[in-house]
């Protein structure tokens, strides 16, 4: 698994609009990736809703949320829109990209947040042990204003 202090894995998706989602194309900017089971299901929806009524928070501290998943464009496309989502769904059919960061359990992906830096390093990483919990917007600002010494008011 890929833990806190280590060099993010790179990866090519294909994000719901169609085009290719290359992580190196966002050296510079903090990415969380937000690695969830599947669209329309329950906790997958709350989490995601939850996101996106925090997104101007995100965006305030630098931090573009991307999701991702195993289920396919026309799902995420009709899974964003139904929820009005302002982030990138990337599909991960054959879970390429969770196995590289440890995401990839027995009966499919696995819930977890990665908090990568503007330089490409993991600052935050947390792998669910249960696909029921999921974290909270809260910790995750907590999470990125730590990386600013405090973060900004």
């Amino acid at each position: 698994m890929v833990g806190v202090s280590d060099k993010a894995p790179g990866f090519c998706l294909q994000a719901d609009s169609g085009d290719e989602y290359r992580l190196s194309d966002h050296a510079g900017q903090r990415v969380l990736l937000v690695f969830y089971p599947g669209d329309n299901t329950p906790v997958c929806t709350r989490q995601l809703c939850e996101y996106r009524d925090g997104i101007e928070s995100f965006a305030g501290l630098g931090v573009a949320v991307i999701g991702i998943s195993s289920d396919g464009l026309q799902s995420h496309r009709a899974f964003r829109k139904k929820y009005e989502l302002p982030f990138v769904l990337l599909s991960d059919p054959d879970y390429k990209v969770a196995k590289l960061y440890g995401c990839k359990g027995a009966f499919g992906m696995r819930r977890a947040v990665f908090l990568i830096d503007e330089k490409g390093v993991v600052r935050y990483a947390h792998v669910e042990a249960l696909a029921v919990f999921r974290r909270r917007v809260d910790e995750l600002l907590g999470a990125i204003k730590a990386l600013e010494g405090g973060g900004k008011d």
